[in-house]
């Protein structure tokens, strides 16, 4: 989801709670606060030596264990506000992918994409999940897509990949 997208679903559900799913049936708890709010650069070169730029809006979850108790979540329109503080200090790549970093005892931290949101009569639920790593020079490693197998000879040297 780009970041205007995301914008857009917070500015069309105002009065709604603001949930998060991080896993299949799992919610981050009611206690959570947006702690910073990234725009990133992604500048690479992947095992075939080919090179990539991009940018991202990271937005970092955190749950206050001085709220553990707390029931009602973060309300959509108090999210906006956030955000929009936030592109007047540092202006939001609106075409950016929006992610959105968490972690907790029993789950490890990482950067989770929206896989899809759901709007019901007082909730807006984003429901996160994880990118796998993929090779992203199938072709000059000769990944087999159906295995997810990598052909014997793509890291031996002199063959462009790894």
């Amino acid at each position: 989801m780009k970041t205007a997208e995301f914008l857009n679903f917070l500015n069309n559900q105002t009065s709604r709670e603001l949930i998060f799913e991080y896993e299949a049936g799992k919610k981050i708890g009611a206690n959570y606060h947006i702690t910073e709010v990234k725009n990133t650069r992604i500048e690479s070169v992947d095992c075939g030596g080919r090179t990539d730029a991009w940018n991202e809006t990271v937005i970092q979850l955190w749950e206050s264990p001085a709220e553990i108790d707390k029931t009602e979540y973060l309300t959509t329109a108090k999210a906006k506000n956030i955000l929009d503080r936030v592109h007047s200090m540092k202006p939001l790549d609106l075409e950016a992918e929006v992610k959105f970093e968490y972690g907790n005892k029993s789950f490890h931290t990482a950067q989770l994409y929206v896989q899809g949101v759901k709007a019901e009569k007082d909730t807006l639920t984003i429901a996160l999940d994880v990118n796998p790593t993929l090779c992203k020079a199938e072709e000059l490693c000769g990944v087999n897509e159906e295995k997810e197998t990598v052909a014997e000879e793509c890291c031996n040297p002199g063959t462009g990949c790894c």
